[in-house]
Order: structure tokens, then sequence, then C-alpha cells
């Protein structure tokens, strides 16, 4: 499996992700590649790159402006109960009780749970989505109580 963890960037890792971000988006035009001229000391060569590596570079770089590390698993990996738990941002017992609930898929590999990376992604996509309705109507109470939100 593909798995690509780059630890949080020194300060000036921050500053050159930061600047490449700004400098290269510059020139992203969506669902477009990108044809990038690599400069070396011995030679120069024009590289094409897909739209969609283009947009997960810019992402990478603004994660690592942030000062933040970045981990890339493919859609299709299998996980383990400990990785999907922090993709999650969860406990391991409390992704064990989705699990058991039939929340999100698994299957058994001996006596381990191994969930697909897709299936993780998908669960989250829809508590992110019920958190937002959620927001949403809160501040519609809000407004229509009259409690200062415009």
């Amino acid at each position: 499996m593909l798995t690509y963890r780059q630890l949080p960037p020194s300060e000036r890792e921050a500053i050159i992700a930061r600047t490449s971000k700004q400098l290269l988006s510059r020139y992203v035009r969506e669902d477009q590649p990108l044809t990038v001229q690599v400069m070396d000391a011995d030679h120069e060569e024009p590289i094409e790159l897909p739209a969609g590596a283009v947009t997960l570079l810019l992402d990478i770089l603004g994660a690592m402006a942030s000062g933040q590390g970045v981990t890339i698993i493919p859609e299709d990996a299998e996980l383990t109960t400990v990785q999907a738990a922090d993709i999650l941002h969860v406990s391991r017992p409390f992704l064990i009780k989705l699990l058991d609930e039939g929340q999100i898929p698994y299957r058994r590999v001996g006596k381990h749970r191994r969930i697909r990376m897709e299936d993780v992604m998908n669960y989250k996509r829809t508590i992110d989505q019920q958190r937002e309705a959620v927001l949403d109507q809160l501040v519609a109470d809000a407004q229509d109580q009259d409690m200062g939100y415009d």
C-alpha cells in the first residue's frame, strides 16, 4: 500500500511552501493540466502535471505553509482501526462502536478489523454534512429569535 507521511515542516519549509503555493496558484486553471519547467544545474525539462495532481499539490503546500504534516493514503487502501480512528480524530474504542453499530463497513482479517479508506471518508463526509446542517439550523433559530445575528 502506497502511504506517504510528511511530518510537520520546519519554519523554513513552511515559508517555502507558502511562497510556492502563491506562485503556482497563479497558473492553475480548473480541471486543466499544468506544464511546469524544471530547471536543474545540468538541464531543463518541461513536465505536464494532471489537473488532479496540481490540486493535490496546492493542498499539500497549503497544509505545509500552515505548519501541518501531511499524510497521503490511496482511496482503495485498507486501514487498521488505529489508522481509521486517527483519520476521524476519534478514539479507537469509539471507532469500534461505530463499526459494531454498522455505521462504517469493515471486514475481518483473522481477529483484526480492516476498514476501506473510501468507507472512512464517506462516513466523515456524512458526519460533516450533518454537523453543517445542525449549525445552519442553529443560526436560523438565532436569527428567528432576533439574537443579534443578521
